[in-house]
């Protein structure tokens, strides 16, 4: 078994649990087997033990830190949906949100050659505004894309920002009620991807992706950036950051990590 040392917070899944789903708090937990050895992370509850061979887990790169770490498994995310996609060129694609999956997803079409990328959310000064390439818009003011990805987890609104005949991803995961019409598809022209990390895909893809992204991250980000959209914060002081969720004392930091190793 592997000793947890970091865990990962997903707002959408963290309040799903607040909300009464039948899960364990927890998102993704960050464990070595010794301190050359590259992260393992495994879809276990916070701070967890687990085993190296646990379904889902990614070994991260030797040498990439646990925020990098962390930040490409978000990254990951974008990489296995994007690939569904059937659209070679992805500059000025639309991304709807500013979390974590907005994050992933922005620094992926960065990867993947986009030069210029809109990002539609409501936040003044989200920190996402910070990776290269990106322009921040409000949901009032944006236009519509013709590759609109949702991370969001609302795809309505984002069904709202795609252009006749364009693209609308679903990276974000829907909630209940949040149905798009057929009529609505038809009449639009729209080609409708989900993009769920889990869908299936070749053997061996799940691994691969996260490798390429936490590669690329390790030799392309600038680690400034990193500490910008990274915060950890100590395991005991969890419960304050739990509450803290859907408050407006949030902090801004989209990617935030748990440390256990002195809890």
């Amino acid at each position: 078994m592997v000793r947890g040392q970091f865990s990962v917070l997903s707002p959408g899944t963290e309040r799903r649990h607040l909300a009464g789903a039948d899960r364990e708090a927890g998102y993704m937990t960050l464990g070595r087997t010794d301190e050359a050895a590259g992260w393992l992370l495994a879809p276990v509850p916070h701070g967890a033990a687990f085993d190296p061979a646990y379904p889902g887990a990614v070994t991260a790169p030797a040498g990439v830190p646990p925020r990098l770490a962390a930040l490409a498994r978000f990254q990951q995310m974008a990489c296995l949906g994007l690939d569904r996609v059937p659209v070679v060129d992805v500059d000025g694609a639309l991304v709807v949100g500013s979390g974590p999956v907005a994050l992933g997803c922005v620094l992926e079409l960065r990867r993947r050659g986009a030069a210029k990328i809109r990002v539609v959310t409501s936040r003044s000064r989200a920190p996402i505004g910070q990776a290269p390439g990106v322009t921040c818009e409000r949901p009032d003011t944006a236009g519509r894309g013709h590759l609109v990805i949702d991370a969001t987890g609302d795809a309505r609104r984002a069904a709202a920002l795609t252009a006749p005949g364009g693209v609308l991803g679903l990276l974000g995961t829907p909630g209940a009620g949040n149905a798009l019409g057929a009529l609505e598809v038809h009449r639009g022209g729209w080609t409708v991807v989900g993009m769920h990390e889990l869908a299936p895909g070749a053997p061996g893809a799940y691994q691969a992706a996260y490798t390429t992204v936490a590669a690329w991250l390790a030799e392309y980000l600038d680690p400034a950036l990193a500490g910008l959209w990274c915060r950890t914060v100590p395991g005991e002081h969890a419960p304050e950051l739990f509450a803290l969720l859907d408050a407006p004392g949030r902090p801004v930091e989209p990617v935030l990590l748990l440390d256990w190793r002195t809890s």
